[in-house]
C-alpha cells in the first residue's frame, strides 16, 4: 500500500490508544466495484490475529503478531494459502519472524526443508505484511507513544526482507509516508482507522465492525472446455523427476483418424506465481494462455498448460526454485505428453509469456527435437537492466509523488536491488543473461513483441533475433505489434499502472493468429484435423 487519503469527515488525531483494548472487525479494499482484498482481524493487548483474502494474488495470508507493552513487535507468524486451498489445507508456506534488536530472524518453510535468513533491520521495526490495514493501526500506536506530533517509526517488508521508514504526522489528519508516498487515515478517538483512499490506483478502505466468513471464500477457477468446442480439457497431473507433482489441463481435439496422433505444445507462464491460464486479476477476464489453447486446438494442436510450481493444484519448493527449476518442469512437461497414446512425441513445441520467454529457449537448447517455441515478450537483458529500468519508469511515473520524493526513491534503486538477491530467484534473474543461451539454439524461434510494452521493451525483440540468428539458426522470425502492452492486448499507452483501466482485456486476434500460423507450420498440423 502506497498512498492512503482521507474519505468525508474530519480526521482525529493520534489522541487515541488502542493499547489494552480488545479490538475486531473487517477491512475492505475496493477499486469501483470491485474488492481487491479483504482483511479480517482480532486485536487483543498483546496479540493482533489477522486473516486476509488478497484477490489481486489469488492469495489467503493470515498471521499473529505479538505485541510488546512498548508497542514494539518481537515475534509474528505468518503463514499462506492459495485462495482456493479448502479450509481446512495445511499452509503452502509458514514463516517465523523473530526481531531482536536490530536483526530479524526468518524461519521458512515452504514445501521442502526449512530455511533460516538472518536479515539485517533497524532497532524496533514493526514487520508488515502488505496489505494489512490492521497492522498500521500498530505503527500509529507506536507513534502515538513517541508524544511527538511527528514520528518516524521503522518497517520490516516481511516480503523481501527491506526496512523502510513510515514518517506519520498528527494534525488535522493523519499523515503516513511510506517509501515515499503520502498515507491518510480515517480515525476515530479511540485511535482505530475507520477508512482511507488509495488515489493513485484509485483504491478505497472501508472498515465494519463484523465480517462472515463467507467474505474470505472464492470460486475454484473453470479449466472445462467451452460448450460444443472441437476438443476436450482433461484435468492431468504431471509426474517430474524432483519428485513433486504438477497440476495442468490438456486440450486435446476431438475428430482426429483412428490412431492418428496429433501435435502438441507446452505454455510457460511469466515471473511470479501463475495459475495455468496465468489469469491476472487485476486485468478481469485476462486468461492468456486459455485464449491460445482454445484457438490452437481447434485447428488441431493440442496445449498442455499447468499451475507453476507451488501454485495451484501443483506441489514442490518454490522457495529455492529458479527459472532453471521451472525449465525442468516443463521439461517434464514435454516427457508426459509424450507418454500420452494421443500425441506425436516427434511434433513438440513451447509457447513461454515474458519469464516463459526465458524459460522456452533453455529447454530448447536441451531438448534439440522440438519443433518450434514462441516468445512472447521473452527478455534479452539480464534481469539487473531489466528491474532498473522496471523500478525507474514506475516511480518516475507516479504523479502521486513530488518530485522530489520521485527523485529519492530513485537514487534508492540500487539499494533495493542489492536487498533482493538473498532470495534464489531474484538472484538468479538479476544475473541470466539470455543471449548467452538464445545463442546456442538452432530450434526454429518466432519472437512476437508489443510495441508500447513497458516491462520488457520493444528494442528487445532484434537483439533476441540477432542472438538466435548468430547460433547459426536458420528458423528465426521477429515481429513487433504496434499498441500492445506486456499483455498482448490494446494500449497505445502500455504502461503497467494503467493494466486496471484497460478497456478490454482480450489478446490481440492478430497475435494469436500469427502465433497459431506459425506453428501449424512447424509442428505439420495435417490436412483435415480439425
Amino acid at each position: 500500500m502506497r498512498c492512503l487519503m482521507v474519505i468525508g469527515a474530519m480526521l482525529v488525531g493520534l489522541s487515541g490508544s488502542i493499547a489494552g483494548q480488545t479490538s475486531a472487525g473487517q477491512f475492505v479494499l475496493r477499486s469501483g466495484n470491485d474488492t481487491i482484498a479483504v482483511e479480517q482481524f482480532n486485536r487483543t493487548a498483546g496479540l493482533l490475529k489477522s486473516e486476509s483474502l488478497i484477490k489481486v494474488v489469488n492469495a489467503r495470508i493470515s498471521f499473529d503478531m505479538t505485541i510488546a507493552p512498548d508497542g514494539t513487535v518481537p515475534r509474528v507468524v505468518s503463514r499462506y494459502w492459495q485462495a482456493t486451498d479448502s479450509a481446512g489445507a495445511q499452509p503452502r508456506q509458514t514463516a517465523t519472524f523473530t526481531i531482536r534488536g536490530d536483526s530479524v530472524i526468518a524461519e521458512i518453510s515452504a514445501g521442502g526443508a526449512p530455511q533460516t535468513q538472518r536479515l539485517v533491520s533497524k532497532s524496533g521495526a514493526i514487520p508488515y505484511i502488505n496489505p494489512s490495514i490492521a497492522v498500521m493501526e500498530v505503527v500509529l500506536e507506536r507513534a502515538r507513544k513517541t508524544g511527538a506530533l511527528t514520528a518516524e517509526i521503522p518497517i520490516f517488508a516481511v516480503a523481501g526482507g527491506q526496512t523502510f521508514a513510515a514518517m506519520v504526522k498528527a494534525g488535522d489528519s493523519v499523515v503516513v509516508t511510506m517509501t515515499g508516498g503520502d498515507m491518510r487515515f480515517v480515525m476515530d478517538r479511540a485511535g482505530r482507522i475507520r477508512g482511507g483512499r488509495i488515489p493513485a490506483q484509485n483504491l478505497v478502505i472501508e472498515r465494519s465492525d463484523a465480517g462472515g466468513p463467507g467474505a474470505l471464500a472464492v470460486e475454484k477457477p473453470d479449466y472445462s472446455a467451452p460448450a460444443n468446442a472441437p476438443y476436450s480439457a482433461i484435468d492431468v497431473t504431471v509426474p517430474t523427476p524432483m519428485g513433486h507433482t504438477l497440476a495442468g489441463t490438456l486440450t486435446l481435439p476431438k475428430g482426429a483418424a483412428p490412431n492418428a496422433r496429433v501435435p502438441a505444445v507446452v505454455t510457460i507462464t511469466g515471473s511470479g506465481a501463475q495459475d495455468r491460464d496465468e489469469a491476472i486479476p487485476i486485468v478481469k477476464g485476462y486468461r492468456l494462455f486459455r485464449e491460445i489453447a482454445d484457438s490452437l486446438s481447434r485447428i488441431g494442436i493440442a496445449v498442455l498448460r499447468m499451475d507453476d510450481r507451488g501454485y495451484g493444484g501443483s506441489g514442490g519448493d518454490v522457495g529455492r526454485a529458479t527459472s532453471a527449476d521451472f525449465a525442468e518442469d516443463i521439461r517434464a512437461g514435454l516427457a508426459y505428453l509424450r507418454s500420452r497414446p494421443e500425441i506425436d512425441g516427434t511434433r513438440l513445441g513451447l509457447v513461454g509469456h515474458s519469464e516463459g520467454g526465458i524459460i522456452a529457449p533453455m529447454v530448447a537448447a536441451k531438448e534439440s527435437d522440438l519443433r518450434g517455441i514462441v516468445l512472447l515478450a521473452g527478455t534479452a537483458y539480464a534481469g539487473d537492466r531489466i528491474l532498473r529500468f522496471q523500478l525507474r519508469n514506475n516511480f518516475s511515473n507516479d504523479t502521486s509523488r513530488s518530485v522530489a520524493q520521485r527523485d529519492s526513491m530513485i537514487a534508492g534503486i540500487p539499494a533495493m536491488i542489492d536487498s533482493l538477491k538473498q532470495m534464489p530467484w531474484m538472484d538468479y534473474f538479476l544475473t541470466y543473461d539470455p543471449l548467452t543461451t538464445a545463442r546456442r539454439v538452432k530450434t526454429p524461434v518466432l519472437i512476437l513483441q508489443g510495441a508500447t510494452d513497458q516491462q520488457v521493451t520493444a528494442d528487445q525483440a532484434p537483439e533476441l533475433e540477432r542472438a538466435f540468428k548468430q547460433a547459426g539458426n536458420p528458423d528465426v522470425t521477429a515481429r513487433v505489434f504496434p499498441n500492445l502492452n506486456h499483455l498482448f492486448v490494446y494500449d497505445p499507452n502500455g504502461f503497467p499502472g494503467g493494466y486496471t483501466r484497460l478497456p478490454s482485456s482480450k489478446v490481440d486476434s492478430e497475435v494469436i493468429g500469427a502465433l497459431a500460423d506459425w506453428l501449424v507450420n512447424r509442428l505439420q498440423v495435417r490436412a483435415g484435423t480439425p
